[in-house]
């Protein structure tokens, strides 16, 4: 094997690990993490931030005369939190969403129990996966897709082609999008400049009226879930194929099992019933989806996570036993090693995972009040964090940190918690506590892992030094830890977690089966349905059966406004295809559409964090009472049309570019 040469010269002294990289790091981790609360909790996914971390690093830090290493470790720092946030709006809003016997289990998000389960995850994530750099990046030959594809970006950005007007642009275009379809967005908006809007039935006025005369009931906004530029920023980045997954999921739940259920069972609408009488056919649908559907979601998401862990059993064992000859090779010592393979010592780990090990302890003993299932929890956290960290950093260097199936590797702890907590004898809500802060930490450690693993890959490509990137990720799990509580405290306060704006998925499906195993209150026989369609999905072959589970989970304008954005992804490969590109043009139009779907996605998460914190600092002030004009669907073609021309057009124009 040629020794490897790195883009930054292994002996070279450039300054790396400096304050102003750091601080950029972690303010990005926090804003980023913030953005990607907002959008896992509503559509059930979360979109890497390696990519606009990466733009948004040469960009600020070029203004400081910043050099390549310190974009690097900015850049490092910065991801994390969308990882983090990743592994954090999986499984806390659970404590929540779960109820025993009518009570929550938690009657809101505590700050010091879910910031020490997030600190506790992302350290033990770094830790674990550092035993792994070596063997899965350096000797290991994985193609590190998306490293690879980062790290050519920010070559680029060297020679002046950073990408970071795009990336901005389109969070202004998708803030500007979310503000006018957002009821709450022009609440804050009037109470704050006293501009309203004022209609009768002819005519529709516009401008600064005296409060004690506001007689409106509208105003000139559009209120649509459909006309969403996050998802279909979402949909563009995951591709045709994995959005329309996604989106037969919504097929199969709303136009086949909904009308199915009310078909063969008339009387199941009367049962949906209100004061005033009977719900509409709309509301019946989703009263049918939310108490039928979603549990037949719950069996098909329970096989199709197993049978991904079975078809990943390869890279299981294989990561393993990496893990454990890396172990054996640092013994060595480091001494001889070049800036470029020195990593933090075996030592230090082991004693952070040591101490992360007691920390949690003592937490699960405050969930359950007991030490015995306190150290039960606490071992099988543990080994399950190794196991899975070992999965994500392999899966990244497969596919990429996008894809990495961390609630499917979650899913699993959580079950061998929950049957462990059953055997024990224990019971209520104690246990159920017990068995969602395991999956807790165990998601975080994953999602994070993946993500290290990643920054990793690329800090190798470019020349950085791992033991720095490494101290540099613990930073910004500290910070991020200690402030990601907040927005998604307010996203809950401002909107529900659960309900139908932030339906929170693979949360809602941690809460299902830690109540159903440990609580006994499991809806079996629609589990059993949806498991057994899960088999059917597998034995006929479909792809990627986890996605179409997560699809039927999801309400139908999620699922909708994803297929949009990869239809739009289709006609642009299709229209690059037909111009008869060359494959390094392609690849530019396929950076600068990845750089526009990013904003587009940052800008309108940023805002609807931006929007909940003001609804709950403007509770006092609730002398405005809103609804928009329009609240159909009509109005989210406009938006197609425009998000359409920017994602085709300007990658396009930009493909034959130097």
């Amino acid at each position: 094997m040629s020794e490897y040469k790195p883009y930054v010269p292994q002996d070279s002294s450039m300054k790396e690990f400096t304050f102003k990289a750091l601080f950029l790091g972690v303010g990005m981790a926090i804003v980023l993490g913030a953005a990607n609360a907002y959008l896992g909790l509503k559509a059930g996914m979360t979109v890497a931030a390696t990519f606009p971390a990466a733009v948004v690093s040469m960009a600020i830090l070029r203004l400081f005369k910043g050099n390549i290493l310190e974009e690097n470790l900015a850049r490092t720092t910065a991801s994390v939190g969308e990882a983090l946030v990743a592994g954090a709006i999986f499984t806390i809003p659970a404590f929540v969403m779960v109820e025993i016997d009518g009570k929550p289990l938690w009657e809101t998000l505590y700050y010091w129990k879910s910031t020490s389960v997030m600190l506790v995850g992302g350290v033990l994530g770094v830790l674990l996966v550092t035993l792994l750099r070596r063997s899965l990046v350096q000797e290991a030959d994985l193609p590190f897709p998306e490293s690879v594809a980062c790290a050519e970006i920010v070559k680029a950005g060297q020679k002046g082609g950073s990408g970071a007007k795009y990336v901005f642009g389109t969070m202004g275009l998708a803030a500007l999008i979310e503000l006018f379809k957002n009821s709450k967005a022009f609440q804050l908006f009037s109470s704050s400049t006293g501009w309203v809007s004022e209609f009768s039935a002819s005519t529709v006025k516009i401008g600064k009226v005296a409060a004690d005369k506001i007689s409106y009931k509208g105003a000139l906004f559009f209120d649509t879930p459909l006309a969403s530029p996050a998802l279909i920023g979402v949909g563009y980045i995951i591709g045709p194929k994995l959005s329309t997954l996604t989106f037969s999921g919504g097929v199969l739940a709303w136009w086949v099992f909904v009308p199915m259920l009310v078909f063969f069972n008339p009387e199941l609408v009367s049962s949906f019933v209100s004061e005033g009488g009977l719900v509409d056919w709309v509301g019946a649908g989703g009263a049918v989806a939310g108490n039928m559907v979603r549990p037949i979601a719950v069996g098909t998401m329970i096989v199709a996570s197993f049978h991904t862990l079975f078809k990943l059993r390869g890279a299981l064992v294989s990561g393993i036993g990496k893990a454990i000859s890396d172990m054996k090779a640092m013994k060595s010592g480091t001494s001889a090693l070049k800036r470029t393979d020195r990593d933090i010592g075996l030592k230090k780990i082991l004693l952070g995972v040591g101490a992360a090990f007691i920390f949690m302890v003592l937490v699960y003993h405050n969930f359950s009040h007991s030490f015995s299932v306190a150290i039960v929890a606490g071992a099988v956290m543990l080994v399950a964090a190794f196991l899975f960290a070992a999965v994500a950093g392999y899966l990244v260097g497969v596919i990429g940190s996008s894809s990495n199936p961390i609630s499917g590797l979650t899913l699993s702890t959580l079950l061998i918690a929950a049957v462990l907590m059953v055997l024990m004898g224990v019971k209520g809500a104690p246990g159920v506590a017990a068995v969602l802060g395991v999956a807790a930490v165990v998601c975080c450690s994953a999602g994070v892992a993946g993500d290290m693993m990643q920054d990793l890959k690329v800090g190798h490509i470019l020349g950085g030094t791992p033991w720095k990137m490494e101290v540099a990720e613990m930073i910004g799990v500290f910070f991020a830890a200690l402030v990601m509580v907040f927005p998604i405290l307010a996203l809950h306060k401002a909107y529900g977690l659960g309900g139908d704006i932030l339906p929170a998925p693979q949360a809602g499906l941690m809460a299902m089966m830690a109540k159903g195993i440990v609580a006994q209150q499991m809806a079996w026989p629609l589990v059993i349905f949806g498991m057994m369609f899960a088999v059917a999905l597998i034995f006929i072959g479909a792809p990627s059966p986890m996605i179409i589970a997560v699809g039927m989970y999801l309400p139908f304008d999620t699922t909708a406004a994803i297929f949009v954005g990869g239809m739009i992804k289709w006609i642009i490969e299709r229209r690059m295809k037909q111009r008869k590109l060359e494959p390094s043009q392609r690849e530019r139009a396929d950076n600068v559409g990845t750089l526009l779907a990013s904003g587009l996605v940052a800008g309108e998460a940023l805002l609807g964090v931006l929007i909940a914190v003001v609804v709950i600092l403007s509770d006092k002030f609730t002398f405005l009472k809103f609804s928009p004009i329009y609240t159909g669907a009509w109005p989210a073609i406009i938006v197609f049309a425009v998000l359409a021309y920017v994602l085709i057009a300007i990658p396009l124009k930009n493909a034959k570019k130097e």
